[in-house]
């Protein structure tokens, strides 16, 4: 008897296949070998799930916001109760560890869905006032309609929560693709809110590219969002543009880390290379440029370089493991190329090789003597790798900092409150960590400025992404 896991789209609560019946492979990062397989999901099959969705659209959307409250709870409720299984499937299909989908990104995904569940009922609407003799105006904050929503591999399970929750608690509906090689966590998703959610409300639906491209081209979606790279959130938003759609585009990132000379070195480097190995690197928000004042240069080198040595790679059932692999064996190559692609002056001094005779393992990388102009500065990499430039005044490290296509995330490391106050003024960045570098929080919004895109997630800007607002005046005749 075959025990190869085989996914199921899930559509109007209900497991379902495609019309056309083909597969996509689903690869173990951690051995590289094929161990199931996911619907490929085509126009056909789009079209039919958008009109699932539409209809549980029209009774979600004229729900009390104390009721979407109640539903989402329960749902974060089965999701805990469902923990065990999440975290076998998640660690299986990314090589996470798993102690870091175990303390870290279950419990922050039921987090995220009962912060949501909370902030339902808490939209805000203006006074109303009078403000043309004889009438009443007053603001309505309504559902967009049915959310077409992609996700990228980083972080599956986190980034469905995330999209998901704060559409529903808006009071739209949901078709969800989660990425191509990690849609594992989605599935289970969906499939733990039958019987919670009202059926069709939220549907998953596996696939590659093209199946993405139907999504955003047809007409049912008021809205697309996407986590992704920077030229697909330009495709998208293009192919948005196209029919008027909303495009909620949250895509790369380059984030700097600026350590300055009065900084406490060793706890800089210990946060740095935490913020730049967990995760194999694959994040967004990744440390992945070190900027580093002349005076404590080589130190701060030395000090990451040694940290790197700390950080090994390994499969989830290794205890000693600090992160897992890369995503694919194509990603492990496109992260090796930038590293052998290095110029001359660029000097490795940790790392820099594949790991393992199986798997998409890479060390934890640090490359020292970087120039701005080269490719591994500008560039994202989505790997265990972080580069470390020098400069002399505050002036110059701004400069620097600010001198990529990206704008997401950004830390400064001092002890002068006075000058973390101006970088994170001068940072053209969405976020600015003072001391510290990576934690996000519910409550507070993440975005992004430049080509990181301009999204708003998490907090009431995340919610309000979601929704619309409406004018309303009434004659008093």
């Amino acid at each position: 008897m075959s025990t190869a896991l085989e996914l199921r789209n899930v559509v109007g609560g209900v497991r379902s296949g495609t019309v056309a019946g083909e597969s996509l492979p689903l690869v173990d990062p951690a051995s590289g070998e094929e161990y199931g397989s996911a619907p490929l999901t085509r126009w056909t099959d789009v079209d039919e799930v958008m009109g699932v969705a539409a209809a549980a659209f029209e009774e979600w959307s004229v729900t009390t916001p104390g009721e979407r409250q109640r539903v989402l709870l329960r749902w974060a409720e089965e999701v805990e109760r469902s923990a065990e299984r999440f975290v076998l499937a998640e660690c299986r299909n990314t090589g996470k560890p798993w102690e870091v989908v175990r303390s870290g990104e279950l419990p922050r995904a039921v987090d995220l869905l009962r912060f949501y569940a909370g902030a339902a009922r808490l939209q805000e609407a203006g006074a109303a006032g009078e403000y043309v003799p004889g009438c009443t105006s007053f603001a309505r904050r309504e559902p967009i309609g049915v959310c077409a929503q992609v996700a990228s591999w980083t972080h599956p399970l986190l980034l469905a929560v995330a999209r998901v929750a704060p559409a529903l608690a808006a009071g739209n509906a949901v078709v969800f693709k989660p990425a191509e090689t990690t849609p594992v966590s989605a599935v289970l998703l969906a499939e733990s809110a039958v019987g919670v959610l009202p059926s069709g409300l939220f549907n998953v639906i596996c696939g590659d590219r093209d199946s993405g491209r139907a999504m955003v081209a047809h007409e049912v979606p008021g809205m697309f969002s996407i986590t992704g790279t920077v030229r697909s959130g330009m495709e998208v938003a293009g192919a948005a543009a196209a029919d008027l759609k909303r495009a909620h585009l949250q895509l790369g990132g380059k984030a700097p880390a600026v350590v300055f000379g009065d900084a406490e070195v060793g706890a800089a480097a210990r946060g740095i290379a935490a913020a730049a190995f967990g995760d194999a690197g694959q994040s967004c928000t990744a440390a992945s440029r070190v900027l580093v004042a002349e005076g404590v240069y080589e130190e701060l080198v030395a000090e990451l370089a040694a940290q790197a040595e700390v950080w090994r790679p390994g499969p989830p059932q290794d205890p000693d493991a600090a992160f897992g692999p890369l995503n694919s064996a194509g990603q492990r190559e496109l992260v090796a190329g930038y590293v052998e692609r290095l110029p001359a002056h660029a000097r490795v001094v940790a790392g820099g090789r594949r790991r393992g005779g199986r798997g998409f393992f890479y060390e934890a990388t640090v490359v020292a003597d970087v120039e701005q102009s080269d490719e591994l500065v500008q560039h994202e990499v989505l790997g265990p790798v972080v580069v470390v430039q020098r400069f002399s005044s505050e002036e110059e490290a701004v400069e620097l900092a600010n001198g990529v296509r990206y704008g997401l995330v950004a830390s400064v490391w001092t002890r002068d409150h006075a000058r973390a106050m101006r970088m994170s003024r001068a940072l053209q960045a969405g976020t600015v960590w003072v001391n510290v570098h990576r934690p996000l929080v519910a409550e507070m919004p993440h975005s992004g400025f430049k080509h990181s895109a301009s999204a708003r997630d998490f907090g009431r800007f995340g919610l309000e992404e979601y929704s619309r607002v409406k004018h309303v005046m009434s004659g008093l005749g």
